[in-house]
């Protein structure tokens, strides 16, 4: 049974995907189901893709764009999507998809014995996923880790009698069993060969060695069988041809190398190496339901369910959103997808991509404020490979300079609109978004090496818009074509539309990409004519509007929405993750997003998980504590499966993402200048302790409260820069040191 804040504890195993349990190492991944005599680990491997990479750029956009463009100011909103439908989506008009790697079969040979003292567990503070029970007399554990430092799966089979294991073993590639060869190297390896699909479609392989004590290991046909050992060691590796010539040969090789090792040594290789990430952050929120410490997992997320609370459930929420993003996202890793690294099926929803409109910016959103910094890097670096494509996407559609992405991208940062779906696919914004982590980065971390290294992709961002944006009859500056995702509007006369010309959320996004490259300028002392040209441009955006309800504006004409709650709240972007907005700068538009927020809840908006996220983080900037715990209360409730994992439906991991951040905001904020110490704590959570939380400037935070009043607060300076902290409306300013430690009291109210 497992620490309330740092495990997951079921008493049966999973009876479908979505109740396994997740491991992985950015790159190889298994959902663990945790059977008894038939295991199965669902496997996936990062670069498993379908296809290779292709030109999708509608030939025929730009000579058509001017027309567009006209039709949208003419009013003549059904022409313009009909000609955009045509002439500015991709050809063909979907990326590549995301396919598993297969499943690792185990099947036990056990006696008829009755089954006893089952348990299945998820320790998040070692990474391992245990499995014990009983047959008769003999005690059986499975210990399962995926491991960084040695890149493998390793699977541990232990019983409580000597001789008591037996198995046999095969790899298989999930229903569709579209793989070429599942053959044996050797008395104790298998080999899993094959390729996906599509023009240059990816070689993948798999491999599994088996390592027994005592008893006896043998192939037959594609099977391992292992007989009659008192242990066994299973170790798995993957490697595709998207990162090397011979992918099986680095299969072979790694595993070899990892075998190397002990089992002791592997386990420990892979805990030090997790524990430096994991153990960075700690959070204890009461630990109010000791009481319900024999309670599994699924029967206390039951309990919330039917209006319960449980303190220590949020703990472990949020814990489990960092381990997942540890899990999914590491140096040399690509990006965490719509579902992480973690899926079953051979054509997933929404095709498991990144889906960069919102959902791969949230995955991202808990990376620097809980203390993971390095692994916002798989995002950077795909930046970059979308920076490329984005260029030609740029001058090929739109004739400008710098580069662009639409609402999708996949393994190859494929930057062409993705399907003919007007409420989402002509929308310019994806790679302008996904640059703000770059400046993001900087704010946490202070390191002016790595913003040396990003400024020419802030700036090729930031041009792009330079050349798209078009002055309207206002003297306005304004994107044309554009979206608000993925929301339709209501014109006056009832006609409806997508297609729009300055979106509330476009302008805000470029107001944040234009400030950081202004900021950034500055602070490197280089550039100060596009600097110049920058402020100049940002001074024409549309300011954020109020509407005729006390809202936001969504659009710049003050259109109704034909879905009032919908999941999509883009035009608060500028609330979070933004910061165009917030109460104490700009108390009129806070007000305004409030009713924004409200309208939305009342009309049944919050009803996917990762909206639901999203509404958290912008309750947490709104210092509304009360409202952001309700929806994460909402999130437990009626957006999380068995599991943990976020439910969009169906499984979506940016909600697991999006609420871990939104819980960090509610205990600090410092997007203003300022460490916002407990700016909406819920009056709920009366007791309580977080260390490791980071904070922009360089700041790692440590706080404990009592009685909903701050107890105790410590700020360690990592990179000497001033301190500018908040509490309670009491503030402190102070210089600092590189590396020294400053505990700060305040007066008590």
């Amino acid at each position: 049974m497992q620490d309330l804040n740092t495990g997951l504890w079921y008493k049966q195993p999973a009876n479908d995907w979505n109740e396994a349990l997740p491991i992985g190492n950015g790159r190889l991944g298994g959902m663990v189901f945790g059977r008894v005599h038939k295991e199965r680990v669902q496997l996936n491997e990062d670069s498993v893709w379908y296809g290779g990479p292709r030109d999708r750029n509608n030939p025929d956009a730009l000579e058509h764009l001017p027309q567009i463009r006209k039709l949208l100011a003419d009013g003549r909103l059904k022409e313009a999507e009909d000609l955009a439908a045509l002439t500015l989506t991709g050809t063909p008009e979907t990326q590549r998809h995301y396919e598993p790697l297969g499943d690792l079969l185990i099947n036990m040979k056990h006696d008829d014995s009755d089954l006893s003292n089952y348990s299945r567990e998820l320790d998040l503070d070692h990474a391992i996923t245990r499995v014990q029970y009983s047959i008769g007399n003999t005690g059986f554990k499975r210990e399962i880790f995926t491991s960084y430092p040695d890149q493998v799966m390793v699977i541990r089979l232990t019983a409580t009698r000597a001789n008591a294991i037996s198995f046999q073993t095969l790899l298989d590639r999930a229903e569709a069993r579209n793989y070429d060869e599942l053959d044996a190297l050797s008395n104790n390896s298998l080999v899993m060969r094959g390729e996906t699909g599509g023009k240059d479609g990816i070689v993948f392989r798999g491999a599994v060695k088996a390592i027994a004590e005592n008893g006896s290991v043998k192939t037959l046909g594609n099977h391992l069988i292992v007989d009659k050992a008192n242990a066994v060691t299973l170790i798995l590796s993957a490697a595709t041809s998207y990162r090397y010539e011979d992918p099986e040969q680095q299969c072979l090789k790694t595993i070899e190398k990892a075998s190397v090792n002990t089992y002791q040594e592997l386990l420990q290789n892979h805990i030090e190496d997790y524990q430096k990430l994991f153990k960075r952050v700690t959070l204890n929120l009461g630990d109010d339901n000791k009481e319900d410490a024999d309670l599994a997992t699924d029967e206390r997320l039951d309990l919330v369910k039917e209006g319960n609370e449980d303190l220590s459930l949020v703990s472990t929420y949020f814990q489990f959103g960092r381990y997942l993003l540890i899990s999914s996202s590491r140096p040399n890793s690509l990006p965490a997808t719509l579902q992480g690294i973690w899926n079953e099926q051979m054509l997933p929803p929404w095709d498991s991509k990144f889906t960069i409109n919102i959902n791969a910016q949230m995955n991202y959103w808990p990376a620097e404020i809980c203390n993971l910094s390095e692994l916002h890097h798989p995002l950077f670096e795909h930046i970059e490979k979308i920076k490329t494509n984005g260029k030609k996407t740029a001058e090929s559609m739109y004739g400008c300079r710098g580069f662009t992405a639409h609402h999708n991208t996949d393994i190859w940062g494929d930057t062409a609109p993705q399907d003919i779906y007007m409420p989402a696919s002509i929308w310019p914004m994806g790679a302008a978004w996904l640059c703000l982590h770059l400046w993001e980065h900087f704010e946490f971390t202070r390191d002016v090496k790595f913003l040396d290294d990003s400024y020419d992709t802030l700036k090729e961002a930031a041009l792009f818009f330079v050349d798209f944006l078009i002055e309207n009859e206002e003297g306005l500056l304004i994107t044309t074509p554009s979206v608000s995702p993925e929301n339709t509007y209501i014109l006056p006369n009832g006609e409806k539309g997508t297609l729009c010309e300055g979106p509330s959320m476009d302008s805000q996004i470029i107001f944040a990409l234009f400030t950081s490259c202004i900021e950034a300028s500055e602070i490197l002392d280089i550039d100060q004519t596009f600097r110049e040209q920058l402020l100049e441009l940002r001074d024409k955006l549309p300011k954020p509007k109020i509407g005729k309800h006390g809202q936001i504006q969504e659009w710049l004409e003050d259109y109704d929405e034909e879905e009032p709650g919908h999941r999509h709240i883009s035009h608060l972007f500028a609330l979070y993750p933004g910061k165009q907005m917030s109460p104490n700068h700009t108390p009129e538009l806070t007000e305004a997003a409030k009713v924004t927020l409200e309208r939305r809840l009342q009309s049944g908006g919050g009803h996917t998980g990762w909206s639901r996220a999203w509404i958290i983080n912008m309750w947490a900037r709104l210092q509304e504590g009360e409202l952001a715990y309700q929806n994460i209360l909402e999130l437990l409730k009626s957006s999380t499966l068995p599991n943990l994992f976020d439910n969009h439906p169906p499984f979506q991991i940016d909600g697991n993402f999006g609420g871990t951040a939104g819980i960090a905001e509610l205990l600090l904020q410092s997007h203003n200048g300022e460490l916002h110490l407990l700016p909406a704590l819920p009056k709920q959570w009366t007791t309580g302790k977080v260390t490791g939380l980071k904070a922009r400037g360089g700041f790692e935070v440590d706080l404990s409260w009592d009685k909903g009043e701050l107890k105790e607060a410590v700020i360690h300076s990592l990179e000497g820069e001033k301190c500018v902290v908040l509490y309670n409306n009491e503030r402190k300013e102070f210089e600092t040191i590189a590396g020294q430690t400053y505990p700060l009291t305040f007066s008590e109210n």
